[in-house]
């Protein structure tokens, strides 16, 4: 039987210590990119502090990067022999079990941000950053949304082991039933989704299992490999070249500061830090 916990509202000073192993993790991801000529970029709201507050936006409470699937194997093929594992391990579809996120997590050792709803899950939940893989999505608008329409049920099912949790009513019925079909089996169907999508290139990529932001379903794949030094909390990290019009497609007026009941958080139910901190 699953206890439901409550969420953890950050401290003021929680949220600096988490923002200062966050930035520990963006450097250790930034260091090995840049050994290896691997291409990235900070993404989401990481990319838009950058811009608009020269680092971290004060409420925020992760990190984001971003790279094509290229790039990402790149990545996976130097990351054992480079990676300090004495502070940092990497999670994803094909290195952990019972993991079914479409992204990879970086993970900072000896803390924990357990997200609300998923105490249960079986591997290890450490303050992270998040390390988004881009794939190919149809250049042809119908085929497009039928593409973001399959990436859909996939995320549907991978979510399940927490939707039949966190949700009520139908919603954790369905889920329940999707979290029936065994995860070997869904993980080998998707590894072979990915290859499909990814056996010729397009103009535009997307994080397959990642909701869209947007009725485009796709984003210009120059955004993720046209990429530029830029500062974020007094280090240099990479960011898209063009990130006014990314940004722009992102959050429109995305100088503008959001009301305060729109500035979301993640339901955390536990977190800690390093000894240190």
């Amino acid at each position: 039987m699953n206890t439901k916990k409550q969420a953890h509202k950050l401290t003021n000073e929680e949220l600096k210590k988490l923002q200062k192993v966050e930035l520990e993790l963006l450097v250790e991801f930034d260091r090995i990119c840049r050994k290896h000529n691997i291409i990235y970029s900070i993404d989401g709201g990481t990319l838009l502090g950058a811009v608009r507050h020269g680092g971290f936006i004060p409420w925020d409470d992760d990190a984001d990067v971003v790279m094509v699937r290229k790039e990402y194997e790149k990545f996976l093929s130097v990351v054992d022999q480079e990676l300090d594992t004495d502070k940092f391990y990497l999670q994803d579809l094909n290195r952990t079990p019972g993991y079914r996120w479409g992204y990879a997590k970086l993970r900072r050792e000896n803390t924990d941000f357990i997200r609300l709803n998923q105490e249960h899950m079986p591997y290890k939940q450490g303050i992270f950053l998040d390390i988004f893989i881009c794939d190919n999505v149809p250049d042809n608008y119908i085929l497009r949304c039928l593409c973001n329409f399959h990436s859909f049920i996939y995320r549907k099912i991978f979510y399940s082991e927490v939707g039949k949790y966190a949700c009520s009513g139908i919603s954790k019925l369905i889920y329940k039933v999707l979290s029936l079909i065994p995860e070997k089996t869904v993980k080998n169907r998707y590894n072979k989704y990915v290859r499909f999508r990814n056996r010729k290139s397009t103009e535009l990529v997307k994080c397959l299992t990642f909701p869209a932001c947007n009725p485009v379903y796709g984003y210009k794949r120059k955004w993720y490999e046209e990429t530029i030094d830029i500062e974020f909390e007094g280090v240099t990290l990479r960011g898209c070249c063009d990130y006014d019009e990314y940004l722009k497609f992102l959050y429109g007026d995305y100088m503008e500061l959001p009301p305060v009941e729109k500035r979301k958080v993640h339901p955390v139910s536990k977190i800690t830090f390093p000894d240190d901190y």
